[in-house]
């Protein structure tokens, strides 16, 4: 969430201010910049940096499952990157995007749940390890997806049956 951030921050500037070079905070906070867009990073691999006039679906927009908290949630970051890479996206989240249309406007699409999320777009992409995504209709989710392509930020799926599902399934730490 937000408090962690805020905190190293605050640490690094306290350093800062006793002329001391904090290195490994300093480090810690662009490991966590970096992790707020690992997703876009692998999802423009996988189409070669080319996604304009994609679109996806992204699954989550608070910063944690239970919460309409969305201060420094990586979804915004995503949602950032997708749409200036030209991309078009369409969210779902149980609790968060009201907050989220509140902040962004119609910079996306809302879906009133996850598979209507899905329709049209290319990929699917979870950035919130909500309950309702752990166990989702697979079928659903391939008659509606274009692609059968998901890019799990928080390592929801078993891999082995993804494979066996025939997804392209890419999570985050795992092969």
């Amino acid at each position: 969430g937000s408090c962690f951030p805020k905190d190293v921050q605050a640490l690094v500037k306290a350093a800062d201010e006793n002329v001391y070079d904090f290195q490994i905070l300093k480090s810690v906070m662009e490991v966590n910049e970096r992790q707020k867009t690992i997703l876009v990073d692998k999802l423009l691999r996988y189409y070669k940096n080319d996604i304009q006039g994609k679109h996806f679906a992204l699954w989550g927009l608070a910063f944690k499952p239970e919460t309409d908290d969305i201060r420094e949630a990586p979804a915004l970051y995503i949602i950032d990157a997708l749409v200036k890479n030209g991309a078009t996206v369409t969210v779902f989240d149980p609790e968060g995007i009201e907050n989220v249309r509140n902040l962004i406007g119609d910079k996306v699409t809302y879906a009133t749940n996850q598979y209507d999320a899905l329709e049209n777009a290319h990929a699917l992409l979870i950035a919130t390890e909500w309950s309702v995504f752990r166990n989702p209709d697979f079928e659903k989710i391939e008659s509606t997806l274009k692609n059968k392509v998901i890019f799990d930020g928080r390592n929801l799926y078993d891999l082995d049956k993804m494979i066996d599902l025939g997804y392209y399934y890419n999570s985050i730490g795992r092969k």
